[in-house]
């Protein structure tokens, strides 16, 4: 920086006037303020951790290198906050804030707004938080022809499922897998999330879709159908394929919920259409796979009876292994996909509040 300063001081000093024309002079003039302000944006914490339907801030502030002000107040500052996608290729915009103006995006309208504690205080204050939340967002503050940004990853408390539909193995597209991981109570878990899944132990045989479209599964105990028996536990991974052509199975995430998930006690055992029926007359609804999950991680919830839920499937959760009731492992046991018409299960239901 030094030396190409000393560059174009030398080629000012040594340029050829134009005689006659002092303006022409004058333009020649370059004003390098090589001490001036700097502006730095700084978040105080790379991650923030939080879970759905809670509020969180994630912290942005920005000051200048070579002033203890928050801003110059020469120019008016513009504070933007947006979404990156998994490539960092994309933005989706968040929040826009300059002066006394104020737009959010989306989703997130209603749900969005600055802390503003000091003059130097961008940091987002984000509301009810939903699954979709989840995510890295970028802090950007624009002041003239000055800017900077700073990066804050959104995590969320939940768990990952591995989730197959009725019709079995391998017989989803990447939208239909995104379909299916809503009607669960769900979204399409990213590869972070699969990943700190496979860290604290999940061990899933079949690939599934992954948010950026890539297709993976985790083993945490190599074996001959799974990569081989030599080979390393880890995340493998498939590589990208077509969203619309290539089926596999997918990797759901779900976080906490705003309800009550139990197991309905009934004197009889039930077809689906009368444990469905059961849970509305109870004044719930028959639960969904994301629920049972939810329950069984986040709760501990432990039930040794099988049950019906929302997509026709039986399971139960077990988070004390113990003889007839998962003895090797706490998890939410799969039963199957049984004739709805003729078979006999108990029922899981949940209750939303208000």
């Amino acid at each position: 920086m030094k030396s190409l300063l000393f560059l174009v001081l030398i080629s000012l000093c040594w340029a050829e006037p134009h005689p006659g024309n002092s303006s022409l002079e004058h333009e020649r003039i370059v004003h390098i303020q090589e001490n001036g302000p700097r502006l730095l944006v700084v978040a105080e914490q790379a991650k923030i951790f939080s879970h759905r339907g809670g509020n969180v801030t994630l912290p942005c502030k920005f000051y200048h290198e070579h002033t203890s002000a928050g801003g110059s107040g020469t120019h008016r500052i513009r504070v933007k906050w947006t979404k990156l996608t998994y490539d960092y290729l994309k933005e989706v915009d968040v929040f826009v804030a300059m002066g006394r103006h104020r737009k959010s995006y989306g989703s997130y309208q209603g749900r969005v707004s600055l802390r503003e504690s000091s003059e130097n205080d961008a940091s987002l204050v984000i509301t009810n938080i939903m699954l979709e939340d989840y995510g890295r967002y970028k802090c950007e503050v624009i002041e003239g022809l000055e800017d900077d940004t700073a990066v804050v990853t959104l995590n969320l408390e939940g768990v990952v499922f591995p989730y197959s539909p009725r019709l079995g193995r391998y017989n989803l597209n990447f939208h239909e897998a995104q379909r299916a991981c809503a009607e669960q109570d769900s979204v399409i878990a990213s590869f972070d999330q699969l990943y700190d899944a496979w860290r604290s132990g999940l061990d899933w045989c079949n690939a599934g879709w992954l948010s950026d479209g890539s297709v993976q599964y985790p083993i945490t105990k190599p074996r001959e159908p799974c990569g081989g028996k030599d080979t390393v536990p880890g995340v493998r991974n498939y590589g990208f394929w077509d969203k619309e052509k290539s089926r596999y199975d997918v990797f759901c995430f779900t976080s906490n919920f705003n309800g009550r998930f139990y197991y309905l006690i009934h004197p009889t055992k039930l077809t689906y259409e009368e444990a469905v029926q059961a849970c509305l007359k109870d004044g719930s609804q028959i639960a969904k796979v994301g629920q049972i999950f939810a329950a069984w991680k986040l709760l501990g919830y432990d039930r040794c009876d099988a049950g019906w839920l929302a997509d026709g499937s039986v399971r139960y959760p077990i988070s004390r292994p113990r003889k007839r009731c998962s003895p090797s492992e706490a998890a939410v046991r799969f039963v199957g996909f049984p004739d709805k018409k003729h078979k006999l299960y108990g029922v899981y239901c949940f209750r939303a509040y208000n």
